[in-house]
């Protein structure tokens, strides 16, 4: 259940949901670029798990909401974005738009107390939250991924 929700494309709308609050798939090819199809398949697999519902309108547009945070589903989205949407970007880097070509992924071993590794991850999550909510205007989605946990043995 994981991988299928957890999808580039899929984090994108949620993250459009939550700036406009309500989304049809054309609204969405229009800001995100690509096909209204497109957009339109991915709500509907959100829909059947119970991200996304569609909302009561007349006529032929057909929008969608979210059906409410539940964070541990969004921690799973996030979780496979890491995982699956990583291991997607090092295979077609190469062909992706110039400016898009590079990335800053890396990683580094620090020594910390337990008060330092909280007090580095809340600097993280802050220095995070201030790029989060702007619209998405000229902006492609981008994983923001961190994990500090300790390099510990069970009987340290």
């Amino acid at each position: 259940m994981i991988d299928r929700q957890a999808h580039p494309v899929r984090t994108a709308l949620v993250t459009l949901l939550r700036e406009r609050g309500t989304l049809t798939s054309t609204e969405a090819a229009r800001e995100l670029g690509g096909s209204s199809g497109l957009y339109s398949f991915h709500l509907r697999q959100l829909a059947r798990y119970g991200v996304v519902e569609e909302v009561p309108a007349e006529g032929r547009a057909k929008p969608w909401r979210l059906v409410g945070e539940a964070p541990p589903l969004q921690s799973a989205l996030n979780r496979g974005l890491e995982d699956e949407s990583y291991q997607h970007w090092l295979a077609v880097r190469d062909r992706a738009p110039a400016r898009w070509r590079r990335d800053q992924a890396f990683s580094e071993v620090v020594y910390l107390t337990p008060e330092e590794l909280t007090e580095l991850g809340n600097a993280v999550r802050a220095l995070i939250a201030g790029y989060s909510g702007r619209p998405a205007h000229n902006r492609g989605p981008v994983a923001a991924v961190a994990r500090f946990f300790p390099l510990v043995e069970p009987s340290d």
